[in-house]
């Protein structure tokens, strides 16, 4: 007993240690991982009790025969269980997945509409060997296609649905078509919220519906975000050689490191740093690298 609390006393002291000297843009993205996380089981959580609520309504209620009771409990069902599949992405949603298995994995999640309904999806592969998604991207496809296709879905005479990803390398592009009356309107909440959800990436949505022929949602989603770096160092006048010491003074790296690094003696990067202090206003490195973290210098 005496061994295991000594153990995990030094385990303790070590995880302390590496919180305390962990990079801030450590921190704020463990932080912001931890708040995601928690905001997506709280939503799923109310949506899962939504559903079977919807289900047991149907069930019970005395307005259906039984055959038209148990067709409607499936349907909903077969929503439900395409919805559920989000909460799968939740540890996918921080890191970096295969475009081709994230296809897959879209495949598995819209594979109860086909099998409990006379509905075709057609699924065009993307590139095997395309450029690994990160996970926010791959996250949002999914969610993006998901919620396009139940909106077809629940068109009238909808009998075929065509899923595409491609990838040209800088974007993941997405493509859903349907069969339908082509009267898919762009101002549903629906589809506002989808759009806005691609543009909090820097992509794009686009609706096009033509009578009689179908619908077709198009999207796109950057795989890095924009490079916003220069815009703060150029607001503060910082010269290229403060920038990149800030840089990596944000980055947790210490004088010797920096100076390794950039190939300069340990008094310029401390010249450096006195100047980057006093360009940013600020009196410490701890402050300095507050700042631009916040201001999204990476």
């Amino acid at each position: 007993m005496e061994c295991t609390r000594i153990l995990w006393s030094v385990t303790a002291a070590c995880i302390a240690r590496q919180v305390a000297e962990a990079a801030p843009d450590y921190l704020q993205e463990s932080r912001m991982v931890t708040s995601e996380r928690l905001r997506v089981t709280a939503e799923l959580t109310d949506r899962h009790v939504t559903d079977l609520e919807s289900v047991l309504a149907t069930l019970r209620t005395r307005d259906l025969d039984d055959t038209r009771a148990r067709a409607r409990a499936i349907d909903l069902a077969a929503d439900a269980l395409i919805r559920a599949r989000s909460g799968a992405d939740l540890v996918a949603s921080i890191a970096e997945e295969p475009v081709s298995r994230a296809f897959e994995r879209l495949k598995s999640d819209l594979r109860p509409l086909s099998r409990y309904e006379a509905l075709s999806i057609q699924f065009i592969e993307p590139p095997a060997d395309g450029r690994a998604l990160p996970g926010e991207v791959a996250h949002a496809g999914r969610a993006i296609v998901r919620s396009a296709v139940l909106l077809m879905r629940d068109q009238e005479d909808v009998t075929r649905i065509r899923v595409q990803w491609d990838c040209d390398g800088t974007n993941l592009l997405v493509s859903v078509r349907d069969d339908g009356p082509g009267r898919m309107d762009s101002g549903l909440p629906a589809l506002r919220q989808l759009a806005a959800r691609a543009k909090a990436l820097g992509g794009d949505l686009d609706l096009e519906s033509v009578d009689n022929w179908g619908s077709r949602v198009e999207v796109r989603l950057p795989l890095d975000p924009p490079d916003t770096s220069e815009q703060p160092t150029a607001s503060w006048g910082l010269a290229p050689r403060e920038a990149e010491v800030l840089r990596l003074l944000t980055a947790g790296r210490r004088n010797r490191q920096i100076a390794t690094q950039l190939g300069i003696s340990e008094n310029t990067v401390k010249f450096h740093t006195s100047q980057i202090y006093h360009k940013l206003g600020v009196t410490s490195r701890a402050a300095a690298a507050a700042l631009a973290t916040e201001a999204g210098l990476r």
